[in-house]
């Protein structure tokens, strides 16, 4: 059990039998009141978001989300086919449980399956992930002074945006919980 005031981003918690990830929380205390935690909460099965407020004393069961290393091997139509590499069992993903991991991965990648019980809620990409420029606009000499960005088009359609001088064919490190570059990788 986890009490409200001790909420934070991440934590998936159970309530009225629903499975809720906490987007936000703030802490307020209300002038001579008693403090209140808003939040934002996203429903993990139908993917609603509610904002709710809670005392900081409410208690609430915290879910087990176990994390599962895969390993991603293609896709075949609306499905994706993922292979757990400590029993090698292939699992077939719906688009749905996959969501916006597959604008960072490749076949082969190494991603991470989470589990409630014996449910699959869905997949979860590395934090960082390294792609290929695909397509971009050729960089000139000098053009490495200014704080500018042009877009480029990543090896799995992904477009970012990135500093003048990257060009087709470099290895760029993507944050794919913003999808925003980070740096030129080795």
């Amino acid at each position: 059990m986890i009490n409200a005031g001790e909420l934070r981003a991440g934590t998936t918690v159970e309530r009225n039998g629903q499975l809720l990830e906490v987007l936000s929380f703030e802490h307020k205390k209300l002038g001579r009141g008693t403090a209140v935690v808003r939040t934002r909460l996203r429903n993990v099965d139908t993917g609603a978001v509610t904002e709710e407020t809670f005392r900081p004393e409410e208690r609430f069961p915290v879910a087990r989300i176990e994390k599962v290393e895969v390993q991603y091997l293609y896709r075949d139509g609306d499905q994706h086919v993922v292979m757990d590499t400590n029993t090698f069992e292939q699992l077939t993903l719906s688009a749905e449980q996959f969501q916006q991991t597959s604008r960072y991965v490749r076949e082969s990648d190494t991603i991470y399956l989470l589990r409630h019980e014996d449910r699959i809620l869905g997949v979860e990409a590395p934090i960082t992930v390294v792609l290929e420029v695909t397509a971009t606009d050729p960089g000139f000499k000098g053009d490495t002074a200014t704080g500018t960005f042009k877009p480029a088009t990543l090896e799995t359609g992904l477009v970012v945006d990135v500093p003048l001088f990257v060009a087709v064919g470099d290895k760029l490190k993507v944050d794919t919980r913003t999808g925003r570059y980070l740096e030129r990788a080795q």
